[in-house]
Formats: structure tokens, sequence, C-alpha cells
């Protein structure tokens, strides 16, 4: 997160928005399920494309689904079932904010990962 001494909300909001691409990438963390947390002992992790994620937050509270799309610059996810029907009837997948779900299986696939999470145990 980007470290500001205002606590005037507009200075935080324009501390978020004009953040550098590495701690935007921070903004992505989504708490892990209750026994990811025993397993790996940690409370939130990155969320990455190939991760099975539960809506816990909005609309769409309860779905769950892979992780489709993850889009840096807005900080949202997209996960597969939840989309938005248009007027013209087509539907559009609807991102989300990464707090708004929680991490129920990991994508292992990428070893640098698994071998961070391996160490934290």
């Amino acid at each position: 997160m980007v470290r500001i001494q205002s606590s005037q909300p507009r200075k935080q909001r324009k501390a978020r928005y004009t953040a550098p691409s590495h701690v935007n990438t921070k903004y992505l963390n989504a708490p892990l399920s209750d026994s990811l947390k025993e397993q790996y002992k940690k409370k939130t992790l990155r969320v990455i494309k190939g991760d099975t994620v539960k809506v816990v937050r909005g609309d769409f509270t309860g779905d769950e689904g892979l992780v489709d799309a993850v889009d840096t610059k807005k900080s949202r996810i997209v996960v597969h079932g939840v989309f938005s029907t248009k007027a013209d009837g087509t539907e559009v997948p609807r991102a989300i904010d990464a707090s708004n779900v929680q991490i129920t299986k990991l994508n292992l696939a990428d070893k640098r990962r698994e071998a961070k999470l391996a160490e934290a145990e």
C-alpha cells in the first residue's frame, strides 16, 4: 500500500489511483479460506489466473469459479460465471474487486509461488 501521511480521503484516493504498478499488485490480495489458512499459515495471498475463488460480497455472493483474468491497472479480477446482462441480451464479464472474494483453491502451476508458500509453512 502507498504510505501517505494525510488522512484526507481525496489524497488517499489519489495515492491509490496514481500508485506505480509494483504497488498496485498489492491491491490484488484476497483472503484465504479457513482450510488454506491452516495449511499455509497465511491470511491473504495475491490472486492469479487459475485460482478458484468464492464471491463473498456484492450481487454475486456465493458464486464460485475460476479466475479468468486479472486487471492490474484497475485492481479487478474476472471470475468465470460472474457476468452482467446487457440490454440487448448479451452477457459481459463483470469485474470484481479482489477484496470481495475468498480464495478456495490455489493455482500452483508457478513453481516460485509454490516454493514461497512452502517456506512460509
